[in-house]
């Protein structure tokens, strides 16, 4: 996995909360037992019409978010199914980082991203923000008002700054294991072989018992 430490780029907003798997990859997309190919597909639903073309309408089909790499969009994106898929088209289509607002405390708490879409887009390299849903209106704001808008993430900081005309710099929480997987570009395989020595020296030693 390519190791994640800054990145700076295009951002584009998705106003809509409760996006799904299903959303983002339509389950007629999982049939191919490869990984590569569904980026075009994400948001396939939204993002063309009947015959096949682009939806105008679509927000995300704008000329001016053509080489975004950042996406902002609201409560509880990658919902639903656990299908890694979602994460898969995301990546291939160019996001490296999402942008999500957490709500209120407790029991009546809504979090910026489902927790299973949260894991996967940690073990494909794609970076999940959550702020307060003030920090997340000035970012939609500011995309909004300002064509080109790009910002970046350095995620050892743990700041996502917007550059704009006046810049403007936000801290977000990560979990630190994850946060240096993500630095040293490791999957759960390759965090596994940091230990390869370790693995065989035990499986040399440890008495293996086969019960009949």
């Amino acid at each position: 996995m390519e190791a994640f430490t800054t990145h700076r780029g295009i951002l584009a907003p998705l106003d809509r909360a409760n996006v799904d798997t299903d959303q983002i990859i339509p389950k007629q997309f999982l049939k191919s037992i490869a990984r590569t190919g569904f980026g075009p597909s994400a948001f396939f639903d939204w993002r063309y019409v009947l015959n096949g073309d682009p939806n105008p309408e679509f927000e995300l089909n704008a000329p001016r978010y053509a080489d975004r790499s950042l996406l902002v969009t609201r409560n509880n994106f990658g919902c639903g199914s656990s299908r890694e898929h979602a994460v898969w088209a995301l990546a291939q289509d160019g996001y490296k980082v999402i942008i999500a607002p957490y709500r209120g405390e407790g029991d009546d708490y809504i979090p910026g991203f489902a927790d299973i879409f949260k894991n996967n887009c940690s073990k494909n390299g794609v970076v999940t923000i959550e702020l307060s849903e003030a920090e997340v209106e000035t970012i939609f704001q500011a995309v909004y008002g300002e064509e080109g808008l790009e910002a970046t993430v350095d995620l050892e900081k743990q700041q996502l700054t917007l550059h704009g005309e006046t810049e403007i710099t936000f801290d977000f929480d990560y979990d630190p294991s994850v946060k240096n997987k993500l630095l040293k570009g490791l999957d759960d395989i390759e965090e596994s072989l940091l230990y390869l020595e370790d693995i065989e020296k035990f499986e040399q030693t440890h008495a293996t018992w086969i019960h009949q």
